[in-house]
């Protein structure tokens, strides 16, 4: 029985307005894409759930710091005030803004990696993957077990397996292992939390064989209130209190604001301590970003982070947050949808594997699944599935994801309770039709990150 929805903590003060395409015109736009999603117009769109990634409704105070950031090429206030929020919030003594999170991937990534590295991840990302092959290192996951098993519910479904990484680290040698990232919350595995116990544990393995751990921190306070309402001891802790302990197990961390800061545009790199690493950050942010006190940012961006990284760690605003993907997951069960359960923070990662069973792993289920939500509703989703995997970077051969999820991703402030029940309504009757779907094949792709402009068929 579906869930009661959680109830804006928030009045809407102005609207986009949005349409929905005749199926026909659907059916010829995703023809006209190339059956790739990021390839659609936006107008072409009516659910638009492709990211959470800046994707979000920012609030009144957001847009009134807009008109006063401070546009300086150098010292800008604005850009103070991002630092004052980020060492308030995570405690770390060196912050330095970039335009969004794989900026700071690069910026921090080709320091730590080369030819010969690994990183060792509980699950990488695609940029994070990408920024890892390009610095010339290889990406290891080291997810839990329990994550494998769409059907299996625990708390913390986005742990290290802090067991095969002391396996991988004595395998390659500590000092092969550049980096260890610790992903909150996990986004390839569902968008599942990751303990305290955990990350503690993890950070005393990377102390005892000397390695630095890097959290990827994009959904930080959606973790953090996860473990105030999943793990024991922290029920009365605040969601900043549990943020500041959770990364003080960390050295580093690379941050996409455009998720929890619930901005348009941005990202930070922290380093906890370590002022001569910091020191190179910066060197690599004005080769890459422009100068340190913007970091590829104007300052009415940066106003806005500083405000939006206080907004995004409301425990009302939370609670919301979490409570429309639990809701959505809800009308799911109603209905049979296997899904990565329990839900997790930024959306609803449905089995596109369960879905269609008759589609192999080479001819993408996830993203047949994508297509046919697009077709069915004016639905955008994307793959987080073999087809956003890729190719082997050293023989080319396609890669088996651990996983083929169809993502959900919700984002901030901008959908109501009659979307959701959309977005059900079409899995629903994708589902009476499953034995129908084809799979895809690729025409073309680039060398890196293909699923943002491969063109495929269908077969």
């Amino acid at each position: 029985m579906a869930i009661k929805y959680t109830p804006e903590p928030f009045r809407i003060k102005m609207v986009e307005t949005i349409k929905m395409l005749s199926s026909e015109e659907r059916v010829a736009r995703i023809k006209e894409a190339k059956y790739n999603l990021f390839s659609l117009r936006s107008d072409d769109v009516y659910i638009d759930l492709l990211t959470d990634s800046g994707t979000n409704a920012m609030s009144q105070d957001q847009w009134a710091g807009v008109m006063i950031g401070d546009e300086a090429y150098a010292g800008g206030r604005s850009y103070f005030r991002v630092l004052e929020a980020g060492q308030d919030i995570f405690g770390y003594k060196f912050i330095q803004p970039v335009h969004q999170g794989r900026a700071a991937e690069k910026v921090i990534y080709s320091l730590l990696l080369e030819k010969g590295k690994y990183s060792i991840s509980n699950m990488h990302f695609d940029t994070t993957r990408a920024h890892v092959e390009l610095a010339g290192g290889r990406a290891i996951d080291c997810n839990i077990k329990e994550a494998e098993d769409p059907k299996i519910r625990i708390p913390f479904k986005g742990n290290m397996d802090n067991k095969k990484l002391e396996a991988l680290i004595n395998e390659h040698g500590a000092k092969n292992i550049g980096v260890v990232i610790t992903t909150i919350t996990n986004n390839s595995a569902g968008g599942q939390p990751v303990s305290i116990a955990n990350i503690k544990e993890t950070s005393e393995i990377c102390k005892k064989h000397g390695i630095k751990l890097c959290i990827d921190a994009a959904r930080f306070a959606e973790n953090a209130y996860f473990i105030k309402h999943r793990e024991e001891g922290y029920a009365n802790k605040s969601i900043k209190e549990i943020i500041r302990e959770v990364f003080s197990y960390a050295d580093y961390f690379t941050l996409s604001a455009k998720k929890d800061a619930i901005i348009n545009m941005g990202g930070l790199v922290g380093v906890k301590d370590d002022a001569e690493f910091f020191q190179l950050c910066k060197g690599n942010t004005i080769s890459y970003e422009g100068f340190i006190t913007y970091g590829g940012l104007s300052g009415r961006d940066l106003e806005a982070l500083a405000i939006g990284l206080n907004e995004g760690v409301n425990e009302d605003f939370l609670k919301y947050r979490i409570g429309q993907v639990e809701y959505l997951a809800s009308l799911l069960d109603d209905a049979g949808i296997i899904y990565q359960s329990p839900a997790g923070g930024h959306g609803v990662f449905i089995d596109a594997r369960s879905m269609f069973p008759h589609i192999p792993y080479n001819e993408f289920p996830a993203q047949a699944l994508a297509i046919e939500l697009y077709k069915e509703a004016g639905i955008r989703t994307c793959d987080i599935g073999s087809y956003m995997l890729g190719n082997d970077p050293d023989t080319g051969e396609q890669l088996k994801s651990t996983f083929e999820f169809t993502r959900f991703a919700i984002p901030r402030r901008v959908y109501t309770q009659a979307h959701f029940d959309i977005m059900a309504e079409a899995l629903i009757a994708i589902k009476k039709r499953a034995g129908q779907v084809k799979g895809y094949k690729i025409l073309w792709e680039p060398p890196v990150l293909r699923h943002f402009q491969a063109h495929l068929q269908p077969l």
